[in-house]
């Protein structure tokens, strides 16, 4: 059974910082690629950050530069890093296996101007 359990999600004033993780489970870590999504209210859900297996990495434009996306095979674990939040960024950021319809139930990250 797989299963995705994000966490690090909260409240942070712009030009903060957070940290998600998504540890994942069921599934053979390693040669997966992740990636984190988020969604917006009254918006569809948008692609944040990918990894690859082999740790190349694929970010939005709205990010670039501010995110970070990384993994730890031997924690089965992909974070977040974010850096320089914005208002904007205020969504429920939700980890999910590419190419698969398995999803974490979201953290939300609220940044307050």
């Amino acid at each position: 059974q797989v299963q995705l359990v994000e966490s690090g999600g909260g409240l942070v004033q712009a030009g903060g910082s957070l940290r998600l993780s998504c540890t994942a489970s069921g599934i053979t870590f390693t040669v997966s690629a992740m990636a984190w999504y988020r969604q917006a209210p009254g918006k569809q859900r948008e692609l944040v950050a990918k990894i690859r297996s082999g740790g190349f990495q694929n970010y939005a434009g709205s990010v670039k530069g501010r995110f970070t996306i990384s993994r730890d095979n031997a924690k089965n674990t992909v974070y977040l890093q974010m850096d320089s939040l914005k208002p904007e960024d205020t969504a429920i950021y939700y980890c999910n296996i590419v190419g698969h319809d398995y999803w974490g139930q979201g953290t939300q990250v609220t940044v307050s101007s």
